[in-house]
């Protein structure tokens, strides 16, 4: 195989695929094609078999081309949910391999970035991961470096955290491809509020609140900081108060006023959603997870967790299980 000429994109799917980051790379395509008068940019749909394949929101679509099969293809973007697999991982993973050897631009949007590294092209590579991914990532892959960016571009790897991210790599490849005025025009057609830096920080909602991380006072976001970076190692409130200068009392009356919460009850919450991405989306241990989230034993753990989401870890990783058995049966009789 021969790598494809610039501008010919193939979007490997898995079944259950996030919809929307499909759309968000199509469309850009599709329009910077008509507004430049003439067509640059060509796209496939790749899977591992053939016959339709499901995406997230029900609706159907028909690949154009298996991934033993595809050629001509510069770059290759891999859509999935975190856990998607190959059904044969030998020769699939081996196949992605291949393509990295014979010199094709690899990239994942948003769960993509699972079945991107499991194949192995991603050592030595950072990634960009979904800010609600990031600590399955990070327990199934630890040696890669995860960056909270919208986007990475990293020598011949493309990772994007979201649907929205993925419409910024697309306005990259038409101001590669066609200038900045042809990628402007586009990002004007969708409404795309501006054109972001590949260098712009996830933005990640505050829970319980109608606010993102970055709206806080700079005392209340340097706080918010040391607790994600002491998640296995839990900070006294008392230090982090210290750390960002102020007393203890004034920092949970402020804290408290921005987010709703205590910081003890913030704290611990923000621990608990990284449980959580580790329930849904690996199959570590309860006491793997506990150890690794801050919590002296899995009991407390399971305690809060049901607490704040309404249901024991079991019992939600089990329905989550249960819905992703429905999904395949789904797909197995379309």
């Amino acid at each position: 195989m021969t790598v494809g000429l610039p501008g010919t994109f193939g979007f490997l799917l898995f079944p259950d695929f996030p919809m929307a980051c499909l759309s968000a790379a199509i469309e850009p395509l599709r329009a910077a094609n008509e507004i430049s008068g003439k067509k640059v940019f060509h796209w496939q749909l790749i899977a591992e078999r053939e016959g339709p394949i499901m995406s997230s929101a029900g609706v159907q679509f028909s690949p154009d081309v298996t991934l033993e099969n595809c050629k001509n293809i510069e770059t290759i973007f891999i859509l999935s949910m975190p856990n998607a697999q190959f059904e044969n991982q030998k020769s699939g993973y081996a196949r992605l391999r291949w393509l990295d050897r014979v010199g094709v631009t690899l990239g994942g949007f948003s769960g993509g970035v699972f079945p991107l590294a499991r194949s192995g092209v991603m050592q030595g590579h950072q990634s960009s991961v979904h800010w609600c991914y990031e600590a399955a990532f990070k327990s199934e892959f630890p040696n890669i470096t995860v960056i909270d960016t919208l986007v990475m571009f990293e020598n011949r790897r493309i990772t994007a955290s979201g649907s929205g991210a993925v419409f910024d790599v697309m306005l990259s490849q038409i101001s590669t491809y066609l200038g900045n005025d042809i990628m402007a025009e586009v990002a004007c057609w969708f409404q795309h509020p501006l054109v972001r830096d590949c260098g712009v920080a996830q933005k990640v909602p505050v829970r319980h609140t109608a606010s993102t991380k970055d709206s806080l006072p700079k005392a209340i976001r340097d706080a918010i900081s040391l607790f994600e970076s002491h998640i296995e190692d839990p900070i006294r409130i008392a230090d982090a108060a210290a750390i960002v200068g102020l007393s203890e009392r004034h920092f949970e009356r402020m804290f408290k006023l921005e987010t709703g919460h205590s910081p003890l009850r913030f704290y611990r919450n923000l621990r608990l959603e990284k449980v959580r991405q580790r329930v849904l989306h690996t199959s570590d241990s309860l006491t793997e997870i506990a150890v690794s989230t801050g919590f002296e034993k899995s009991g407390l753990m399971t305690k809060y967790y049901a607490q704040e989401f309404g249901l024991k870890p079991r019992e939600e990783r089990k329905n989550m299980s249960t819905f992703r058995q429905m999904s395949v049966n789904r797909q197995a009789v379309s």
